[in-house]
């Protein structure tokens, strides 16, 4: 193995954690660690995260975090649990905090209700699994105050993240019917990039993109040329 050709520097390093302290408020080992060997790596995915989670896109800052808080709990992801504050000081509430976590929670189970339709049909013929999910999640969100589509984005991002692909479908359908703004559909699953991992986010984005193809989504004109593009990598 070839010894390096050249030194670490250490002092820029720290120069450029100061930089990314400043933006963020914060550090994270990896900075660190990519600050000191990978410079250039550090820049764009400093750029990369700061795209996603520091800008302004469509989402208000509360609805934004309250996704963030969905993908988060359903990953059991501590090391940014800033996000829950971010969601206080953007105007969010307690009930809210414990309604993400309960969402995430009952995402896990959602493959049962396909098994219910798959292997009880003729015991209760009139049951779909849909119907009954969708009914249990209205009996989870109770009386807590929450707009639908802030619930049905924050939960397709919980879905791509844990890859419960089935109930993303229904959730895609769901926020169509509400004419939820297809920016907002496109904002909240980009969420779960980080920490819901980029290959779930690219199925999901796939799984949208054939729903639309497929006809079962009325998509707006840039969306059905976004499906329509052929995007199905390398052959």
């Amino acid at each position: 193995m070839p010894t390096p050709d050249h030194e670490l520097d250490a002092d820029a390093a720290l120069s450029r954690l100061e930089q990314v302290k400043e933006k963020r408020g914060y550090l994270l080992a990896h900075h660190g660690l990519l600050a000191l060997t990978a410079p250039e790596l550090l820049e764009g995915y400093d750029a990369c995260y700061t795209a996603l989670t520091l800008g302004e896109r469509y989402l208000s800052q509360h609805d934004k975090e309250f996704i963030w808080l969905g993908i988060l709990a359903v990953k059991e992801e501590h090391l940014a649990t800033q996000h829950v504050r971010k969601f206080l000081d953007a105007g969010g509430s307690i009930d809210l905090i414990r309604l993400s976590v309960r969402l995430a929670a009952y995402a896990y189970g959602s493959e049962i209700f396909e098994f219910s339709e798959k292997h009880w049909k003729q015991y209760d013929p009139s049951a779909t699994a849909k119907a009954e999910y969708f009914s249990g999640l209205k009996a989870l969100c109770g009386a807590t105050d929450i707009d639908q589509n802030l619930l049905h984005l924050a939960m397709l991002a919980i879905q791509t993240s844990r890859r419960g692909w089935q109930a993303l479908r229904w959730h895609l359908e769901h926020v169509y019917e509400l004419k939820t703004p297809e920016v907002y559909i496109a904002e909240a699953l980009s969420y779960a990039m980080f920490t819901g991992s980029i290959p779930n986010f690219i199925e999901g984005c796939d799984l949208w993109r054939s729903m639309i193809n497929a006809g079962k989504l009325e998509a707006s004109a840039p969306f059905k040329k976004w499906a329509q593009t052929e995007q199905d990598g390398p052959k």
